[in-house]
């Protein structure tokens, strides 16, 4: 058995060899044979390219025995779904099926030759991913309201949750809309409320009259895109109770299959009423999170000093909670069980634990919520959980490639958001940091125990479980920057030493607290669990304000999509490789830190309904044309663009502001028309209308006009962003060009439309229409 493992081995290996250098032949040129192309190279130089080949033929093979190309799978199938989620236009299914069906044909046929069957099944596997996302989009066809309306709803309530501002939020699967009944309704809606009737539990029946808004698109192009996460989360409008809501008796009952959803969301809300019973003020909001998965009761401040400390992570149910639930229970049980020698030695302690904790940790998935996060989470570590109970290595990059192929056939959306790719990046890099410890430790392991008495073991065991934590901090942070600053722009450079200070607190306290507490609460017994975890989280949350507050920078700036594709490529490189073969990460991180540097920000940003226009300055500020602009929207530009201040507008009274008095310092609005001065020299304007427009035709190198009835006023020679075009091409980010060269204008959304904009089409303004004038 052992020489066909070895022929087999053998025979991989050469296969990727090329007949020169097969084996029994030498590596210089066979007399007689052609000469090489290149003439003028010497025979050093043939002798050199010929062993570099076999080094390379020889890193192939050994990662192939390693199982790279198992490894390799999950990675093209999420690159196959991200190229589906980025085509311009929905492709058919027929146009997906010819492809798949000749590459699964060709790849077949060509089984017997290693590289072109390898070369066809990766492009089969690329087209999987595309297919597994059509499908998913397919299958959920999400309806969504195209237009704002006022509306009473009648539904059943899914899931109620306190808001740090202290409204409620509530989640309801509309049953029926009246005055005006809605034609083509949404299945789902997320309204809030500033009160609900006492004991509202889920599947309750609500009524009230509501105003339902479509979800809009990003703030800009290339930002978290609202209209996608709704559609892929089934929610079909969001918005406000303008009374109510009230508890109303439906005619239909509750289905069968229901039942467990409401059962255990109003445990969900039972439990998280007891911890904050227990544990009060913001801490009490914050194990809320940790345990009962509602974070919207965390108040902003909070939030934002997690955030600017790299501490967001432990309010998300994720790996990290994940896997100190299960190394909680695992210790306790064996443990235990080592006070019991005999029993120990008879039975098979540690899977039984791995049982013990793979069940808790499904307890605490549907008792957090089953957020998307925590089922990937949950995926990963049932995966590792169950390779240990069947005597398998429980920590393996295979592990991880399984977890992500499972979420990829699941829910292939979510390779493009954050969570997904921060959440594998530390994973495959932190298994891929293991493994090489691992090698290195091996490599230099001696026999008989370390030198020193039990004070020094216990002073290097404390100096190893310090370096440890760094190492995974470093490791980890190092592998989600670069997510982080894609899809937040901000970035944390106090992460490593904030990690250092509040994870020993949460990994020591605050989750076995939590644990304790879950398997104490039936007996009444859970107080003093939670008391601790409160105090634990106060620790975390003094760690936070006082980094945040120490933080040189924040936000960091857009980067170009060539640079995240390109430093993912390294990074993919780097955790899947284990051979020389990683040197090739190096030409791609330098290739990534290029664009980066070359980079270009946007001069103009436009929101998608018109009102709002900022100008970026180069002495770092951002001009905006309205005096009170949205909250969430600001926050999202001067990220983008690395602005340190926001400058408002003047003026505002009678008459258009005058043109050749227009400076950089900022908009200067009068009479519905704002004119700003770019520092090239370029004016930029925003009108409330076709007067004011046309007021600014003549001097304007771009004008944003905030009518949807009204076209370009200025002819040709003055481009014009209507409120029209807006409405159906989403925000627009504008580069302005030397004098005379027109400006590059970039939208969010391209035409025609994919099934998340859909809805896009039947907004008043996207029609060419005017606003509902009130009583309408």
């Amino acid at each position: 058995m052992g020489g066909e493992k070895a022929a087999v081995a053998e025979g991989e290996r050469t296969q990727f060899l090329p007949a020169a250098v097969a084996p029994g032949s030498s590596i210089l040129p066979a007399a007689g044979s052609a000469p090489a192309p290149n003439v003028a190279a010497g025979p050093s130089a043939i002798l050199v390219r010929q062993l570099s080949a076999v080094r390379l033929s020889q890193a192939l093979a050994s990662e192939a025995a390693r199982g790279a190309t198992f490894l390799c799978l999950p990675v093209l199938m999420a690159a196959g779904a991200a190229f589906y989620f980025a085509l311009s236009r929905e492709p058919g299914w027929l146009a997906l099926a010819l492809p798949v069906a000749f590459l699964a044909i060709s790849t077949w046929l060509l089984r017997t030759r290693a590289a072109l069957s390898l070369i066809f099944g990766a492009f089969l596997v690329f087209m999987l991913g595309i297919a597994v996302a059509k499908l998913e989009t397919s299958r959920l066809a999400t309806p969504m309201v195209g237009s704002d309306v006022t509306t009473r709803i009648t539904g059943r309530l899914v899931r109620l949750e306190h808001q740090s501002s202290g409204r409620i939020r509530l989640t309801i699967d509309l049953l029926a809309t009246e005055r005006p009944r809605l034609h083509y309704p949404p299945k789902r809606v997320r309204l809030t409320a500033r009160a609900v009737p006492p004991d509202l539990r889920p599947g309750d029946g609500v009524a009230g009259l509501t105003r339902l808004m479509s979800p809009s698109g990003p703030v800009r192009p290339g930002a978290y895109d609202f209209s996608f996460a709704s559609y892929f989360n089934r929610l079909g409008a969001v918005g406000f109770f303008m009374s109510g809501p009230e508890r109303v008796e439906l005619d239909e009952p509750l289905p069968v299959s229901a039942r467990p959803a409401r059962w255990l969301e109003t445990a969900r809300g039972a439990l998280a009423e007891r911890i904050r019973a227990q544990v009060g003020g913001v801490e009490g909001e914050v194990a809320v999170a940790m345990i009962a998965g509602f974070r919207a009761g965390i108040p902003e401040e909070i939030n934002e000093w997690l955030r600017r400390a790299g501490l967001a992570h432990i309010l998300a149910i994720s790996g990290l909670h994940m896997a100190l639930v299960a190394v909680t229970i695992m210790f306790m049980l064996r443990a235990g069980a080592a006070l019991f020698p005999g029993f120990s030695s008879r039975f098979a302690v540690k899977k039984y634990a791995a049982v013990a904790a793979l069940l808790m940790c499904t307890l605490y998935l549907f008792v957090s919520g089953s957020a998307v996060a925590a089922q990937r989470s949950y995926i990963m570590l049932a995966v590792m959980l169950a390779a240990l109970i069947f005597d398998r290595a429980a920590i393996t990059m295979r592990n991880v490639a399984i977890a992500a192929l499972i979420i990829l056939v699941l829910s292939p959306h979510e390779v493009v958001g954050p969570s997904f790719q921060m959440s594998f990046a530390a994973t495959a890099a932190l298994v891929a940091g293991y493994a090489a410890w691992t090698d290195w430790r091996q490599r230099r392991a001696r026999s008989g125990p370390p030198p020193g008495g039990i004070l020094s073991r216990v002073a290097r065991y404390g100096v190893a479980f310090v370096l440890g934590l760094a190492a995974t901090s470093l490791i980890a942070g190092t592998a989600t920057a670069l997510y982080g600053i894609w899809h937040f722009q901000r970035a944390t450079p106090l992460a490593l030493p904030a990690n250092l200070a509040a994870m020993p607190v949460v990994s020591i306290l605050a989750m076995p607290a939590a644990v304790l507490a879950m398997l104490a609460m039936p007996f009444g017994l859970d107080g003093i669990f939670l008391k601790v975890m409160g105090q634990a989280i106060a620790v975390v949350i003094a760690v936070a304000e006082w980094f945040s507050s120490h933080t040189p920078i924040d936000a960091v700036g857009l980067i170009p999509l060539s640079a995240l594709l390109t430093l993912t490529a390294a990074l993919v490189v780097l955790v899947v490789s284990t051979t020389r073969l990683r040197l090739l990460a190096l030409p791609l991180i330098v290739l990534g830190l290029c664009f980066v540097a070359t980079r270009q920000l946007p001069d103009v940003l436009v929101t998608e309904d018109a009102r709002l226009v900022g100008l970026r300055g180069l002495d770092g500020r951002l001009a905006v044309n309205r005096s009170r602009p949205n909250g969430f929207t600001m926050e999202g530009w001067t990220r983008a663009l690395k602005a340190q201040a926001v400058v408002k507008p003047t003026g505002g009274g009678e008459g258009f502001p005058d043109i050749s008095a227009t400076s950089q310092a900022g908009f200067s609005c009068g009479d519905g028309l704002c004119l700003a001065r770019h520092s090239s020299g370029t004016v930029i304007a925003h009108a409330a209308g076709v007067t004011a427009a046309r007021a600014a035709c003549g001097a304007a190198a771009l004008i944003v006009l905030d009518d949807a009835v009204a076209k370009n006023p200025c002819g040709a020679d003055v481009p014009v962003i209507t409120k029209r075009e807006l409405a159906r091409r989403g925000s627009a980010v504008v580069y302005l060009r030397e004098e005379g060269e027109p400006a590059e204008i970039l939208f969010s959304i391209e035409e025609p439309w994919r099934p998340w904009h859909a809805h896009r089409a039947w907004s008043r303004a996207a029609r060419g229409l005017p606003p509902n004038e009130p009583g309408s």
